[in-house]
Formats: structure tokens, C-alpha cells, sequence
């Protein structure tokens, strides 16, 4: 195995030393391993607070800023982060209009976000929770009771980041957060396994022909090892499963992500296979983003995230973001 890394347990604190220094506009607090808005929770605005395992950067820290989230908590990799960071965080970024947890639907952040509410809450602090569970791959997983957390994650944090920088109040910014999750679907192929810096070794066993379709993020098993096939058939295939699941049509934001392995090339030959699928459907990307967003490491792979947009979405997608990894508009 070789990583850039110092040490194995410094991997996450590394980082975050390293995302401070290249972007001023955030404050990081690398003991406690939270990532802020350098400017502080403005006053009648509902603030964002989410987070998760490290080793799917950008997701969640690359995504704080204006338009999206105030704050995010990183755990060790592949590992939720604790209460204490998620209340922390919620203390801090609450400007007096309450808090709204964004959490993927992983056991271990579903029920450290949780607890992390409750008890905020009885310290005075509004907060509604929002599950993203838009993976269409498998109904429960290692990790999961449920549909998996995924793509839509981002989705969620910038269209309720965009509603919440409007002040629109506590119940609309988690409305919106719901509606953009209920409309958004992801299915995700490994091409390869990942390799945890701890572990020193692949994730899960793949041969050289092999790929596994339905892949996880932290690379749980999906719906069927396969052979490796033609990028335009992986493509078919995993927009045929969201389409089963959420019948696509008219308008919709497209997402080809990188699982971190993945040269950008490739990710454009599969969002090509994306455009044609849709068109056959009678539907169109009014919308994209094509790149490394939503990561599992060293993984080589893909996974496509599809909303079905209405004007509100389109509107509060478009609003101007400024975070390290999404921006524009400003």
C-alpha cells in the first residue's frame, strides 16, 4: 500500500490542518475535528449542520460555505462522528432560528445525529433531522436499516442551503430537504476496492474482471458481482434501476460522480451514456455536475444521482454557492 499520509492515525487531523490552510474562509477545529463557516451563524438564519465518516471528500466538509452548510463533523474514516462533535456544532452555528441535521442513513450516523438532537434540544436548541436514503441498490446493508445514504446528500445541502440563506424558517428548510430527497434516486458501480489507510489492504476482494454493481460508499456489497462491461451498459443498467424505482421524466439534475479512483475522462464518456439514456426516456439533464464529489477513497468507479426537478428546485439549485469543492454565482 502506498498513501500520502504522515500516519496512520493522524490521517483526519492531517487533513483537516491542510483544508484550513488552503481556505481561509473557514474556521476548523482540528481537536474536535469540525469544519465551520469562518463568519459565524448570522442572526434569523436556519443553520446546516451535517457530516459523517472521512474518505468521501469532498463530502462533508468541502460542501460548508455559503449556499450550503454551516457546519460539518468528520469522523475517522469510514466511522460516524460522535454526539459531542454534532452538538458542538449545533451550538455554534444556531443563529437563533434553529438547526437542521442532514444525515445519510448509516446506523452509526442516524443514531450519534439523533441523540446528538435530542440532546441539543433540551438545551434550547430547535433542531428537525432530515434522513437522505436514496440509494436504489439494496434495502439494508451492513451498515444500514434502510436504503443507503449517497448522492443526494449534496443535492439536499445546496437546495436547502440556497432556501435557508433566504431565511426562510425551520419547517420550510426541512420541507424542501425532504422533497429534494424523495425526488432523488443513486445507484453506484465498483470498479475496484478501496484501501483504509488502517487497514493497509483492499476492502472487499475483486478480481481484475470482475465489478460489482450497487456498490456502497464505504464498499458494502451491492446487488451482483459481473463482468466488466462496456461504460454505456454500466451506464443502461444503473439509470434502468433508478428508473424503476422513480420513474424519470421532464427536467432533472444529474450527477456522474467519481468514487475517487476514477479519471475524470471516463466519468464524461458515462455522463455521455447518461444523456442518451434520458433522452430515450423523454427526459434531459437540465442540470449536472460530473466529478469527484461524493468519494469512497482510492475506489475506481461511479455512481449516478438523478432529482426530478420542479421550478422551486431548479431556482434554489441555481442560487449562488461559495464553499471549497461547489461554487458559483458569486
Amino acid at each position: 500500500m502506498k498513501k500520502l499520509i504522515n500516519d496512520v492515525e493522524s490521517v483526519v487531523p492531517d487533513a483537516l490542518r491542510g483544508l484550513a490552510a488552503a481556505h481561509p474562509g473557514l474556521r476548523v477545529d482540528v481537536d474536535n475535528q469540525i469544519v465551520f463557516r469562518a463568519s459565524g451563524p448570522r442572526p434569523g438564519k436556519v443553520g446546516l449542520v451535517s457530516g459523517g465518516g472521512s474518505g468521501h471528500e469532498p463530502l462533508h466538509a468541502g460542501f460548508v460555505g455559503y449556499g450550503m452548510l454551516d457546519a460539518a463533523c468528520a469522523g475517522e474514516i469510514f466511522t460516524s462522528p460522535v454526539p459531542d462533535q454534532m452538538i458542538e456544532a449545533t451550538t455554534a452555528v444556531d443563529g437563533g432560528a434553529g438547526v437542521l441535521h442532514i444525515v445519510k442513513n448509516y446506523t452509526g450516523d442516524v443514531l450519534n445525529f439523533r441523540m446528538a438532537a435530542e440532546l441539543s434540544g433540551e438545551e434550547g436548541v430547535r433542531v428537525e433531522s432530515v434522513l437522505v436514503d436514496d440509494d436504489v441498490a439494496v434495502r439494508d446493508s451492513l451498515y444500514t436499516a434502510g436504503r443507503r445514504g449517497t448522492g443526494a446528500t449534496l443535492f439536499v445541502e445546496k437546495i436547502a442551503g440556497a432556501l435557508a440563506e433566504t431565511g426562510a424558517p425551520l419547517p420550510e428548510v426541512a420541507r424542501v430537504a425532504r422533497e429534494v430527497n424523495a425526488r432523488s434516486r443513486s445507484f453506484g458501480v465498483a470498479l475496484s476496492p478501496c484501501t483504509t489507510p488502517a487497514a493497509g489492504r483492499p476492502t472487499f476482494d475483486l478480481s481484475d474482471t470482475e465489478i460489482e454493481l450497487g456498490i456502497g460508499i464505504h464498499g458494502e456489497p451491492g446487488r451482483m458481482r459481473s463482468a466488466m462491461r462496456p461504460a454505456r451498459e454500466l451506464v443502461h443498467l444503473a439509470m434502468d434501476a433508478i428508473h424503476e424505482d422513480l420513474p424519470i421524466s421532464g427536467d432533472t439534475l444529474v450527477m456522474v460522480n467519481g468514487m475517487g479512483g476514477t479519471p475524470l475522462i471516463e466519468l464524461y464518456i458515462a455522463y455521455a451514456a447518461v444523456v442518451e439514456h434520458l433522452a430515450e426516456k423523454g427526459a434531459r439533464a437540465a442540470r449536472n455536475l460530473v466529478g469527484n464529489y461524493v468519494t469512497s477513497l482510492d475506489m475506481q468507479g461511479f455512481s449516478i444521482t438523478v432529482c426530478r426537478l420542479n421550478e422551486e428546485l431548479t431556482r434554489l439549485w441555481d442560487a449562488p454557492v461559495e464553499t471549497s469543492a461547489l461554487r458559483w454565482g458569486r
